[in-house]
């Protein structure tokens, strides 16, 4: 998951830190984000498996990635994926976007 975010982007929002015990469960199953923002996701603490689909109906990932602490990965705008946490697992995601495009989802769930 080597993407670079354009330099003209800025964070438009930062996630809580989530855990086993709170992570939202869109997080867990097949989701993207939204057209023109990246998802850069923060490992603090255990380990989290990134999963990437070549579309919304596949099943089996195209991409496996694991991030250990002090790691972090970009996610393109509209590539779907899911994640798994490992039981110390502790994350966040930060959102990243055009400074005008602030307004509108950052991402969305599958639909069947």
């Amino acid at each position: 998951m080597l993407h670079l975010i354009p330099a003209q982007f800025a964070v438009r929002r930062s996630t809580p830190f989530f855990t086993p015990d709170n992570v939202p469960q869109a997080l867990l199953s097949h989701h993207n984000t939204a057209a023109g923002v990246y998802g850069q996701l923060c490992v603090m603490a255990g380990s989290v498996t990134y999963y990437g689909f070549a579309n919304e109906q596949s099943s089996e990932p195209e991409r496996v990635i694991t991030l250990h602490a002090g790691q972090f990965a970009v996610s393109p705008p509209q590539y779907w994926h899911r994640v798994e946490l490992s039981p110390d697992a502790r994350f966040n995601i930060h959102f990243w976007a055009e400074p005008a495009q602030a307004q509108g989802p950052l991402y969305q769930g599958r639909t069947g």
